[in-house]
């Protein structure tokens, strides 16, 4: 009898150091989802939430208080590059790529930056011209004339790993507590910082996050399965809704508050550093996710002037009660709840909608008011049906895409290059978010001088023109630097082969640029100077088209002047 009371006694001791083990799981748990503190840098407050009925309240989007500049002129693609990678960002990195050299082997790497800017062309025809590898650009069975004949094989695999941002005898310790991570890239991202914020805001801006792909060993690498890329470097963005970046800020495992405002937990303080930057009492217009909304967020970004629209995770709206997950899907789809407080004299509207899923929304400007409709598919029905959708739902989906545009723009063109160290991904993505970056540039100011969208280049030519630019603008490319081997009998082969297509004529920055001209006899082909109907036997080295060069007619001249 006294062994059983004492088994009871045992079981009974296990079960409540199960039920502690299992309450304490489940707080880390609501603490890992939820990464809001519990009351840092927040006041308690006393909130009343009042229904709101059907046409009670209705959105009204608030007067923009600002204006885009008008463009003057539209610039050449080369132009709005250079614009970011100016030739002080380029001659630090010549400097510091020969110093590291010389602290690696004991001799200098010898880059100049006309060189740098050719391997920067190199790298973004490089996305143009995919291949698996990169030594295949050499090889005679796949060799691409844009990178071959710049740079030897050998030449371009130095710079590639002796490329560096940083003096290496500056870092600091790793057992250094206070070192930065972002050490070899930070010149890189203060220079591009400061370009992105000074480019002119429109009202809409959304911040969200962004992946650069690495699958390799990283303590900066991160996981996330709902991303298309889920293993790589995140990046928290603030862009317009057509992807132009304005700011953003490399996550390196910890997110301090933003100076001189409170600290109001991990996901608000990104958004309070990333909107440091936006002009206040402007009244513009911030969309973000579930991830960063809050309601200490949307009340700190109202006192700023910045009316805020997001989605909200339902435990960071204290006392806010709205109808349940279960009882909102019987009601069926186009279901909405909506509630309205006033906290320190801000109106903060909270809507629920039931779609396939239950969304909850927060707002500073949005209501439900006037409602839409949305086309959904029944699996019932077997057919697309309209479905009831509240404003602020539309007023959601209409402007909150703008970094997974920017997403689909990168990766469209996406360099591919590989490399272990980490500075060089980061290199390699800053270039194609800049690249994108001039592009929507680029659009903007011919939506100003109302040139037509079919007038104007696509991503893919404006990428090609700003690699063209980069490798041939005041640069001699008469002496190639690597060889190709081919016999007599091979080069009479080719000779008889037919011709192809009309040379292109070269951009603006390259034709104008008064470097490595210089004219060769050649067969006899039309002049390409416009207006001239005569043949012409002498061609330009460098642009490799035929004009005309003697007594009668120096279109020669004219084409390189004009």
């Amino acid at each position: 009898m006294r062994i059983l009371v004492i088994m009871i006694r045992i079981l009974g001791s296990l079960h409540s150091l199960t039920c502690i083990l299992f309450t304490e799981n489940d707080a880390t748990s609501a603490n890992r989802d939820d990464p809001q503190p519990s009351k840092r840098g927040r006041k308690e407050r006393h909130i009343i939430w009042k229904s709101v009925e059907v046409g009670q309240k209705s959105t009204e989007v608030p007067e923009w208080k600002g204006k885009l500049p008008d463009a003057t002129t539209i610039k050449t693609p080369l132009e709005y590059f250079k614009h970011f990678f100016d030739d002080d960002l380029l001659q630090m990195i010549v400097d510091e790529s020969n110093l590291y050299a010389t602290q690696e082997r004991g001799s200098s790497l010898n880059l100049t930056v006309e060189e740098l800017e050719q391997f920067i062309g190199t790298v973004l025809y490089s996305t143009i011209f995919h291949l698996p590898r990169t030594r295949r650009y050499w090889k005679k069975s796949s060799w691409v004339q844009q990178i071959a004949e710049v740079f030897s094989r050998n030449r371009w695999e130095e710079i590639k790993k002796y490329i560096h941002f940083n003096d290496n005898s500056n870092m600091p310790a790793p057992t250094d507590e206070t070192r930065d991570k972002l050490f070899k890239i930070r010149p890189i991202v203060d220079k591009l910082l400061h370009k992105f914020q000074a480019i002119p805001q429109q009202q809409m801006l959304c911040i969200d996050e962004q992946i650069v792909p690495f699958k390799g060993r990283s303590g900066l690498k991160q996981y996330n399965p709902k991303k298309p890329n889920k293993w790589g470097y995140k990046i928290f963005v603030l862009c317009d809704t057509n992807g132009l970046v304005h700011n953003f800020e490399i996550y390196t495992g910890k997110i301090e508050p933003a100076p001189n405002e409170p600290d109001l937990g991990a996901s608000s303080n990104i958004v309070l550093r990333l909107t440091s930057i936006v002009q206040v009492n402007m009244s513009h217009l911030l969309f973000f996710d579930n991830w960063f909304s809050s309601l200490d967020l949307v009340i700190e970004l109202h006192k700023k002037g910045i009316y805020t629209l997001g989605t909200v995770r339902q435990n960071r709206l204290k006392g806010c009660r709205l109808i349940d997950d279960k009882r909102m899907k019987k009601l069926g789809r186009g279901t909405y709840d909506e509630k309205s407080a006033t906290v320190e004299g801000i109106e903060v509207d909270v809507l629920k909608w039931c779609d396939t899923k239950c969304v909850t929304f927060i707002s500073t400007y949005a209501a439900g008011d006037p409602p839409g409709v949305a086309e959904r598919w029944s699996k019932k029905e077997k057919q697309f049906i309209d479905v009831a959708c509240p404003n602020v739902v539309l007023e959601y989906n209409k402007f909150m895409g703008g970094v997974d545009l920017l997403d689909g723009l990168v990766s469209y063109y996406r360099t591919k290059l590989k490399s272990k160290k980490y500075y060089m991904r980061f290199f390699f993505h800053f270039l194609d978010m800049v690249t994108v970056n001039c592009w929507l540039l680029y659009r903007r100011d011919g939506r100003s001088l109302e040139i037509p969208p079919k007038k104007q280049i696509d991503l893919l030519d404006f990428r090609a023109e700003v690699a063209e630019g980069v490798l041939k603008c005041k640069k001699d490319t008469t002496r190639t630097k690597s060889r190709r081997s081919s016999s007599d009998v091979e080069k009479k082969l080719l000779a008889k082969k037919k011709k192809g297509r009309v040379a292109p004529t070269p951009a603006k920055d390259i034709r104008m640029d008064s470097v490595g001209h210089w004219p060769i006899p050649s067969e006899r082909q039309r002049c390409k100077h416009p207006g001239c109907k005569n043949k012409a036997t002498i061609k330009c080295s460098k642009c490799q088209v035929h004009l005309c060069l003697n007594k009668k007619s120096n279109c020669y001249l004219l084409f390189h002047t004009q």
